[in-house]
């Protein structure tokens, strides 16, 4: 199994570590002329005088294409000209990175190739958003070795497992390793905000940038939002001056891709920590180390910020709530958020006020929660975001207004349709069990849930009990339903299921949650698991749900 390195230097672009005397001695202005200069006029010459370039600057890897490239395994070198480079995009996918890294490069003239392992008719969207751009090759439905063949740089997506063979075998044969993010990061000229965590990801980094954006305009900068949200800034990196903010949410997956970059945020938030995604990591601990990433290479000007909840085992030697769990290593000034104030430096949501600390500064706003925004898990996503935004310049008494006129992205606790006395909620974006114990415990009338999917290697049992308690019924879905039906099975002191059937798909989920649904209920999609297998992705079983809540009431 691949194992995440240590942490790097701070810096945002410094060279390879090498070994020996001469690289000890080599200076930063040659390793820039180096890089800069050299790697660029070589690139031409390159495939003609591989072989002498090889045998001639054996100890020299900065004259060396194949040596440097060695060096810089994961790591993205100090490009600016991409025209005849040969690159591959490994995974179109349907989020929009492979899109953008795609567009980004086909515009500056590389040779462009894309493979993946998905159907042209499932990736049908997103390669009519290539329309227009020179694309050298398309492979679908599978990576075969031509795809990859004499490839100066292979832009990997955030899907694909480290350990892959495909990505293995190109970094044996030298091939240079990123991803769009990575690509992003290396171009952006401006400042960033991170936001990353295992729930409440996409809504915190929303509302960062909803939060930011009077005072974008009112003093003139741009503010972006970007990155696992759905949205590539890369084709757009160039309109990016020095004083503008890109918001960025980050998922563990491209996280994972910048172990070995620079990547320093400015302003990092950590939303909260819980096993995720355990398939593709393998252990908790590789999730951890990807997560520590945001963190890792901050310098002590920047900011990380965390909740004020940590989990049962991390506990702070002082007694009280710590900023962060004990093994995170944080070098930027740390702050806090939460739903009751500690006396810390950061944001509180407080008895109908938002209290904010920061050293000798201090302010409290009368603030109430949208009725978009429903539950404590959106009162700590409003505290984790005004925290963010408010150190990033913000002014808090903009912040009403803005949450006001907030629009909760799709897929989310959102109220797709009510009719006949139900109404239909889709929380498909609920892939982690303490999303779906989140919803469960904001409902207030009686629930039937739609859970269950792909299995993660996540503890399920927790999900279990939220629904025993806050449920009339479940109808469990896919891989997980028969494990789900287990635990629900087990003797319980407090429950209110009533209840539990699975479904043969989810047409037939559905019919079987209206049929079970009482009057005046709900039924909540919140699955607690991925989607794959049924769908093709969170979304399309979102949309699905909805269509099917609206064709059920107009029936």
């Amino acid at each position: 199994m691949w194992q995440p390195p240590e942490s790097g230097p701070s810096s945002h672009l410094e060279p390879p570590a090498e070994e020996g005397a001469a690289a000890q001695a080599r200076s930063a202005s040659e390793w820039v002329f180096c890089v800069c200069k050299t790697h660029l006029l070589a690139l031409s010459a390159w495939r003609q005088e591989r072989q002498s370039l090889m045998s001639a600057h054996q100890q020299s890897w900065c004259f060396t294409i194949d040596k440097l490239k060695t060096k810089m395994t994961e790591r993205l070198p100090t490009l600016d000209d991409y025209a005849g480079l040969k690159i591959t995009v490994l995974g179109l996918g349907t989020f929009g990175g492979g899109v953008g890294a795609a567009r980004f490069l086909a515009e500056r003239g590389a040779n462009v190739t894309i493979t993946d392992s998905r159907t042209e008719a499932e990736l049908s969207e997103s390669i009519a958003q290539l329309d227009g751009m020179s694309i050298n090759r398309c492979f679908w439905g599978g990576h075969p070795a031509e795809a990859f063949r004499n490839a100066d740089l292979l832009v990997v997506n955030p899907a694909v497992p480290p350990d892959s063979d495909v990505v293995e075998q190109c970094r044996s044969a030298g091939t240079m390793i990123t991803s769009e993010i990575e690509l992003f990061l290396h171009h952006f000229r401006g400042k960033i905000i991170a936001v990353t965590g295992s729930n409440g990801k996409s809504t915190t980094t929303s509302l960062v940038h909803r939060l930011l954006v009077p005072q974008a305009q009112a003093v003139g900068f741009a503010v972006a939002l970007g990155g696992n949200i759905g949205t590539s800034l890369l084709p757009l990196v160039n309109d990016f001056n020095s004083e503008d903010i890109a918001v960025l949410e980050l998922s563990s997956f491209q996280l994972a891709s910048l172990q070995r970059s620079n990547f320093a945020p400015w302003i990092a938030v950590m939303t909260n920590f819980s096993p995720n995604h355990l398939d593709w990591h393998g252990n908790i601990a590789h999730y951890r180390a990807a997560k520590q990433v945001v963190f890792s290479r901050q310098r002590m000007t920047d900011i990380a910020i965390f909740s004020d909840e940590t989990p049962d085992d991390d506990e702070s030697e002082s007694g009280g709530p710590p900023s962060a769990p004990p093994d995170w290593r944080v070098r930027g000034r740390r702050m806090c958020f939460g739903l009751n104030d500690t006396g810390e430096d950061g944001v509180f949501v407080d008895s109908g006020s938002l209290i904010l600390r920061d050293g000798d500064r201090e302010d409290a706003i009368r603030l109430h929660a949208p009725s978009a925004l429903p539950g404590d898990h959106n009162a700590r996503n409003i505290a984790a975001a005004a925290c963010a935004a408010w150190v990033a310049g913000a002014d808090p008494l903009t912040f009403a207004a803005s949450l006001n006129s907030f629009e909760p992205l799709p897929h989310r606790l959102q109220r797709v349709a009510e009719g006949k006395g139900i109404a239909y909620y889709n929380d498909s974006v609920a892939t982690t069990p303490e999303s779906s114990i989140a919803a469960l415990q904001t409902m207030t009338q009686p629930t039937v849930i739609l859970a269950g999917g792909a299995d993660k290697g996540v503890d399920l049992s927790q999900f279990a009990d939220a629904i025993k308690q806050n449920a009339v019924a479940a109808v469990l879905m896919g891989e997980t339903a028969g494990q789900l039906s287990s635990l629900l099975a087990a003797p319980s002191e407090a429950t209110s299921l009533l209840t539990v059937e699975i479904a043969s798909d989810f047409a037939d989920a559905f019919a079987r949650a209206v049929a079970l649904v009482p009057e005046g209920g709900i039924v909540l999609l919140s699955p607690g698991c991925s989607s794959y297998g049924w769908f093709r992705d969170y979304r399309e079983r979102g949309e699905q749900f909805t269509e099917m809540a609206k064709a059920w009431i107009s029936s």
